[in-house]
């Protein structure tokens, strides 16, 4: 700057207060400038941390990557990078991450945060800082190892240890073993030891059901070395007893001859393994059902409830519908370890806590009685104690066994089975059926309780068929017996139809609908496992007149679950009282009532009477089943299942239910068996026959 000499004493001052203006401007600038480069790197530095953390449950590696510095990315390639912190964040199963910014170090450009995250150890949270460098483009992380947990090192190794939680058993109510921890064999294979891989792999899967393409696939999983054991399949444990089983024919023989063939195989070894076990099989297979491994869908499904891909899960019965207590929680630590293998630090752990054993009111042995018996027919069990409720069996044939789902099927064993057309994979008492005549002592106790019925009026003898009038055209109701007088305790024990379509016109078809909804029917039962809802109609009425008729003997639209019948029976000995059912043991067991009088105490008593005479008299079509030792009630039923009234090419549905009347009998028992397809074998009698032989054991034990 210039100045004329003239005005050189005037204008030294305003110089110098121009230049000290000028120097003050010039500091406010630079101060607001560091401000302003203080307060936006650290806003900066600390929206780079949070973006950085978001992609960590994302599992977005690369993204994290590419945020960092140049100095640590020449120490660290992007591959190890994506393996090291894949390897920790999904190896201790991390979800749920926050991440709160506490406060930004200036001097050392760090930013301090507090982060919590929810691992299968339980949660963990911890104070950390990240530091940043800047770069020509911006901000960058300066990333160490002890980003991901403070005092990690290099060197150092995050280790996840389960301790798996021991899955619960099923027990009866004497406490045997229903489902519990058994042994099988695992074949496996060490490659290295393979001669001919491709022709052993041929034969293996030959010898096990498998494809090649599916043991290939075992054999070149990326942890498998030379000379590692590679599982192939789980299948039966063979005893010394089955390599001396003499007839070839027996499963353990050839389960024996089948594995002496595997260890033929250079490279297989068989070793035992423990697994679930259901030692009855397919005796109780559709009340205890079974467990598998679980899937990606299930992972999916169950998030965050503690399963792993080792896990397994129970797929249907007890199983299933004690999942939760019967699987227990995993014991999970995770820790530090040091380059030697030492331990530095436990991050997080939780104690292992083994699932709940479930103790049922089943009696094995009866369970197992009834399957014997029925096991080559279509068919289903249910048995109770009608004084307490307790279940005692559910039994549905023919079956299948449970231990197939462990040990694993073929597909070709699988196909079987769903191509089976008796259907061993239906459980069959969860279903509804037509009850027959068995449904006939319902109608009587409606009808005494109605005041429609009479029981000592004669209903007059109509011969084998009847038909109220011209009106029903050519439809009759048909009987098998003719007999006299036909009163209500007679009806009972010839099982006559056309006395009870008589009766279900007197009592008519309001007042019978309303006293099935009264006992339980068009809901669901009250019971541990959901059981298909009984039914008077298709339509939830009763439509015609003939439909009336037809339900007082348990034809028509009738449909009733076997356990509700069971169920229902117990009002008759307990003074018109309808007793639930129940499943879980109690040490001391005590009724509880469903339906307070369903009947009346005198409705029920002579209903009982009748059914007692069911069995105990000679001409009683339950007569094959009396004991001289033990008073028994009971009612046959034959349902005609047929596509119309005209069809004669139509099945048979066998029934018998059986009650011990007596309070003090010393086993106190209901059983309810249905059986189909007993057109030609005899009727209901087949199944009255079946069911003597299960008494005959029961009740002398």
């Amino acid at each position: 700057m210039r100045y004329k000499n003239k005005n050189h004493k005037k204008s030294t001052p305003v110089l110098i207060l121009s230049v000290a203006a000028g120097i003050f401007l010039t500091a406010a600038a630079i101060y607001a400038a560091v401000y302003f480069y203080t307060d936006s790197a650290r806003k900066d530095q600390q929206e780079l941390l949070v973006t950085y953390m978001k992609h960590i449950p994302e599992k977005e590696y690369k993204e994290m990557y590419a945020m960092l510095d140049k100095k640590t990315a020449a120490k660290i390639s992007e591959e190890e990078f994506v393996r090291r912190n894949s390897a920790i964040y999904e190896g201790i199963e991390i979800s749920s991450l926050k991440v709160d910014v506490k406060a930004y170090d200036k001097k050392q450009k760090k930013v301090k945060y507090h982060t919590s995250f929810d691992t299968d150890a339980g949660p963990v949270s911890f104070d950390n800082a990240a530091s940043f460098v800047k770069e020509e483009d911006g901000y960058r992380l300066e990333w160490k190892d002890s980003l991901i947990f403070p005092g990690l090192e290099e060197e150092d190794k995050v280790k996840v240890s389960v301790t798996e939680a021991e899955r619960g058993q099923i027990l009866d109510r004497n406490g045997r073993v229903l489902a519990g921890k058994g042994t099988a064999s695992s074949v496996g294979v060490v490659p290295g030891k393979l001669k001919d891989r491709d022709g052993a792999v041929s034969e293996l899967a030959g010898l096990l059901g498998l494809e090649p393409e599916v043991i290939e696939k075992k054999l070149n999983a990326q942890w498998v070395k030379e000379d590692s054991f590679v599982p192939l399949k789980t299948v039966p444990k063979v005893s010394e007893l089955d390599l001396l089983a003499v007839d070839p024919e027996d499963e353990r023989a050839q389960e024996a001859g089948r594995q002496e063939k595997l260890l033929a195989v250079p490279g297989v070894m068989i070793s035992d393994v423990e697994v679930r076990e259901y030692p009855l099989k397919e005796a109780a297979a559709h009340l205890t059902g079974y467990v598998q491994n679980v899937t990606a869908e299930d992972l999916k499904k169950h998030a965050g409830e503690g399963y792993t891909s080792n896990s397994v899960i129970g797929r249907s019965g007890i199983e299933g519908l004690y999942e939760k207590e019967l699987r227990g929680t995993d014991g999970c630590s995770i820790e530090i370890m040091n380059g030697d293998g030492e331990l530095k630090k436990v991050l997080a752990s939780v104690m292992v806590q083994d699932g709940q054993d479930i103790k049922l009111t089943v009696d094995a042995q009866l369970q197992s009685a009834l399957y014997e018996q029925f096991r080559e027919d279509k068919s289903c069990s249910a048995a109770m104690n009608p004084y307490t409720g307790e279940v005692l069996a559910l039994v549905s044939t023919p079956s299948y066994d449970n231990n197939g789902f462990i040990t694993g099927m073929s597909d070709e064993e699988w196909t079987a089975l769903n191509e089976d057309e008796k259907k061993p994979l239906y459980n069959r008492f969860r279903q509804v059926w037509c009850p027959g005549s068995s449904f006939k002592p319902v109608t009587a106790a409606v009808g005494l309780d109605s005041g429609a019925l009479d029981p000592e009026e004669d209903f007059g003898n109509e011969g084998l068929s009847w038909q109220k009038d011209s009106s029903w055209g050519s439809y009759y109701v048909t009987t098998l017996h003719e007999y006299s007088p036909a009163v209500l305790e007679n009806a009972l024990i010839y099982s006559d139809n056309i006395y009870f379509a008589k009766a279900a016109l007197k009592i008519g078809a309001g007042t019978l609908q309303d006293f099935l909804q009264k006992l339980g029917f068009g809901e669901e039962m009250p019971f541990e496992i959901t059981m298909s809802a009984s039914q008077y109609s298709n339509t939830d009425k009763i439509e015609t007149e003939v439909q009336l008729a037809d339900s007082g003997y348990g034809q028509g639209q009738i449909l009733v679950n076997p356990l509700h019948l069971a169920s229902i029976y117990t009002s008759f000995c307990n003074e018109g009282n309808i007793i639930r059912p129940y499943l879980l043991y109690k040490e001391e067991a005590q009724k509880d009532i469903w339906i307070q009088n369903a009947f009346s105490e005198d409705a029920a008593a002579r209903v009982l009477e009748g059914m007692k005479k069911v069995v105990s008299d000679p001409n009683g079509t339950g007569y094959a089943a009396h004991r001289d030792d033990v008073v028994l009630a009971g009612k046959t039923g034959t349902a005609e299942i047929k596509a119309s009234k005209e069809d004669t090419s139509g099945t048979e549905l066998g029934w018998f239910a059986v009650l011990t009347p007596e309070k003090d009998s010393k086993k106190p028992l209901l059983l309810v068996s249905m059986t189909e397809d007993v057109k030609d074998t005899g009727g209901s009698g087949y199944v009255v026959s079946k069911d003597k032989n299960v008494l005959d054991t029961y009740l002398t034990e």
